[in-house]
């Protein structure tokens, strides 16, 4: 064992001094600046990979220990020597990697997890393909799941085999904070409590916490139901843009502080810069299943910038006519919405709400932005030949949008279902994360195969849906910003 260390610590220091002398010294390479960056690149890559591996090794070593150290304890008498045991146990890790007893605590129920039941992401950790941050998602979205469900998670996304695999990037080329989002999103739809009974606990525990910090500081939380909180998140934001100019030397987050500080206390907009402010343009989209949104089932909505809401919240909020949520209604067939599109160059409402329900952010590789300026945006632009269609269409923040103006990132092309990816400059090509749709759930007592007229030509589709093949299994109109509720009820009494 120590020789396999050894060997470890003298190829850490090989490629270090490679690091520290590349490009020192006179070089016979065409283009040696071009080649220090891509071998850093290529040490970076493979330094995340070898990471990764030393965190199953450290898993496993730390399970194993526990195990040992259980073995070799006399038997425990009371559940108070129990206790001290594992108190001792985890002490002893504690010190020997220089942490506090409460993270070494931690990674021993991490290790203990993935070691006991999440074999899937144990061996992708070992292989290198997840990172420990990718593993400490899994754990903690699978913590809360019976052994079944906890297999199905990481089956969903771990396992190509899978029933039903997760699509778009594989968990490793996403950021950790994007996986841990599709797996929550995953585990919310799938859990075998429903959403509805764990909403219900979780909006008894609603409340404000006050917590003092630093200089004069502090910070309040306010945990509320999803809608809710979205709402003030999108409001207080249009707003703070609103403000925004030239006489304005407030940033974003400082000014979206400013307005919800006044807003809360007081009734008008006190400290907020003289003259008219303008309406918030905060607008949220609702996805939701149609049965969902019926009554026939109960499951879970969509919430664009959140993820699963409880389709009584859903129902709640088009039923209230709020003024800032948007009803989308989706396929039952396939659980996607419809494709629009047109071959002028500005974009209609619809089309940029399209673009939002594709891509659900900014496509920029593991960018989070679901901000509401994003801006739709040719691939290929309009004057070198490209046209304003679904395929040819992205929606990067204002930051992503500049990088591709003002540099050799090059977006690459995308689909109806997929948003587009990115080459850098270095010639290397990054997926953009994909929406995780899925079929939605059907009533029991509706049959499943329906017997619909066969749309199968473009001619027999109705004269407002696009022609492209998933839609031919719809029977629906498009009006507007919803699908024809006459279309809905003849499809669902199609059987009778």
């Amino acid at each position: 064992m120590v020789g396999a260390f050894d060997a470890i610590e003298a190829a850490i220091a090989v490629l270090t001094a490679e690091v520290a002398d590349s490009g020192a010294g006179p070089s016979s390479a065409p283009d040696p600046l071009g080649g220090l960056a891509h071998g850093c690149l290529d040490i970076l890559a493979r330094v995340s990979r070898s990471e990764a591996q030393m965190a199953a090794l450290k898993a496993a070593a730390a399970a194993t220990y526990t195990e040992t150290a259980a073995s070799l304890a006399s038997p425990v008498a009371s559940a108070q020597d129990a206790a001290a045991r594992e108190m001792s146990v985890t002490a002893e890790v504690a010190c020997v990697l220089t942490i506090g007893e409460r993270a070494a605590g931690a990674l021993l129920d991490q290790a203990h997890a993935l070691t006991t039941t999440l074999p899937l992401t144990l061996s992708a950790l070992q292989a290198g393909s997840i990172s420990w941050q990718h593993a400490r998602a899994m754990i903690d979205e699978a913590a809360c799941l019976d052994p079944v469900g906890a297999g199905a998670l990481e089956a969903h996304f771990l396992d190509p085999e899978a029933p039903h695999p997760a699509r778009g990037c594989p968990p490793g080329e996403l950021p950790a904070s994007r996986f841990r989002h599709k797996a929550r999103t995953w585990r919310e739809r799938h859990h075998a409590e429903s959403i509805e009974k764990r909403h219900a606990k979780g909006a008894l525990d609603r409340r404000v916490e006050y917590t003092p910090d630093h200089d004069g500081m502090a910070w309040l939380s306010v945990y509320l139901p999803a809608a809710t909180a979205n709402g003030i998140w999108n409001r207080t934001t249009a707003v703070a843009r609103g403000l925004q100019g030239p006489d304005e030397s407030r940033t974003l987050p400082q000014l979206r502080a400013d307005v919800l500080a006044a807003g809360v206390l007081s009734t008008g907009s006190a400290g907020m810069r003289p003259g008219h402010v303008p309406p918030p343009r905060a607008q949220v989209l609702v996805t939701v299943p149609v049965f969902s949104l019926l009554g026939a089932t109960d499951e879970p909505a969509m919430l664009d910038g959140y993820g699963p809401i409880p389709a009584s919240m859903a129902r709640g909020l088009v039923a209230n006519g709020a003024d800032s949520f948007y009803r989308v209604l989706v396929d039952p067939r396939d659980g996607a919405p419809l494709e629009i599109g047109r071959t002028s160059y500005r974009l209609t409402k619809a089309m940029r709400n399209w673009l939002r329900l594709r891509d659900g952010k900014c496509p920029f590789p593991g960018c989070s932005n679901h901000s509401l300026d994003n801006e739709a945006d040719h691939l290929l632009a309009w004057h070198k030949g490209g046209t304003t269609g679904i395929n040819n269409l992205g929606q990067p923040c204002p930051k992503h949008h500049r990088l591709k103006h003002a540099s050799t990132w090059t977006p690459t092309a995308a689909a109806k279902n997929e948003p587009p990816g990115w080459t850098s400059p270095s010639g290397r090509h990054y997926r953009s994360e994909q929406q995780d749709w899925e079929p939605p759930n059907w009533p029991r007592n509706l049959k499943r195969t329906l017997n619909l007229p066969a749309l199968n030509s473009e001619k027999q589709l109705p004269h407002s849906t696009p022609p492209y093949a998933p839609c031919r299994h719809s029977y629906f109109e498009h009006a507007g910003q919803t699908l024809g509720e006459d279309s809905l009820q003849q499809f669902l009494h199609a059987d009778a």
